[in-house]
Parts: C-alpha cells; sequence; structure tokens
C-alpha cells in the first residue's frame, strides 16, 4: 500500500496492512479532520517506510499519552500520528493512502467528543474513549 501528501512532496509506503481500523472523534482528530472524525489505520512502526521530510506538532492527549503529529509542511495533509508510550504502532491518516477507500473502519473511539451531530454507525463497535 502506497500513499503521501496531497502536493506529493511526501510519500509512504506500508508493507503490512493494519491490524485495526477505527474512527475517532477526539477533538485532536476532530482538529485534523477539519471539525469531523478521521479514519486511521494502526499499523507497526517497521511497516512504513517515508520518502520526504514530514513536520510534526507534539502535545498531549486527552488519553494522556504523548502525541506526535506529522504533515506535509508545504500542503499541510495529516499523515501519521504516533504515541511515545507506544514504540510498536503508529496510525496513518485513511485519507493519505493512495486507494483511501479499501479499509472501512472497524470501530469508533471517543463518542463522547463527538458533536450532537455527528452521525455514529450503529453497526460498529462504538467506545466513549480510547479502548483498553
Amino acid at each position: 500500500m502506497e500513499g503521501g501528501c496531497r502536493c506529493g512532496a511526501i510519500r509512504y509506503r506500508l508493507a503490512t496492512g493494519p491490524v485495526a481500523t477505527r474512527q475517532c472523534w477526539c477533538r485532536d482528530c476532530q482538529y485534523w479532520a477539519c471539525g469531523n472524525a478521521s479514519v486511521n489505520l494502526i499499523v507497526p512502526r517497521a511497516a512504513l517506510q517515508v520518502e520526504g521530510t514530514p513536520l510534526h506538532y507534539e502535545s498531549l492527549a486527552d488519553s494522556g499519552h504523548h502525541m506526535r503529529r506529522s504533515f506535509c509542511g508545504t500542503c499541510g495533509s495529516a499523515l501519521f500520528s504516533e504515541a511515545r508510550e507506544n514504540l510498536d504502532y503508529l496510525v496513518v491518516r485513511a485519507g493519505s493512502l493512495d486507494l483511501p477507500g479499501q479499509f472501512a473502519p472497524q470501530a469508533v473511539i471517543w463518542t463522547d467528543s463527538a458533536p450532537a451531530w455527528a452521525v455514529i454507525d450503529a453497526a460498529l463497535p462504538a467506545f466513549p474513549r480510547q479502548p483498553a
């Protein structure tokens, strides 16, 4: 699988598929998705190979994790997120894949942070915050 930013300055390849795919309504993801939920693929860190140099934004998430979010410094496309507390996996933003429709969400997380107008698929497992 391959993907990258909107302008093409950053490209990446994934050597394996995701271990999970989630729709996330946490406030941080809402900022990165312009007020909506983001769809995130959880992948082994070792599976990601990046060409180009993304910029990073670091913050403390509501989960208590120290997050580093990567994005293109030219076009602003959100690409990856990683927690300092989890060295085995990272998040790839599904919208940055060349074929973003190939992985549907398997669960919805942080539903307590979703706005009242949010549409949450009742067929998916839903969690009010970060699942264990």
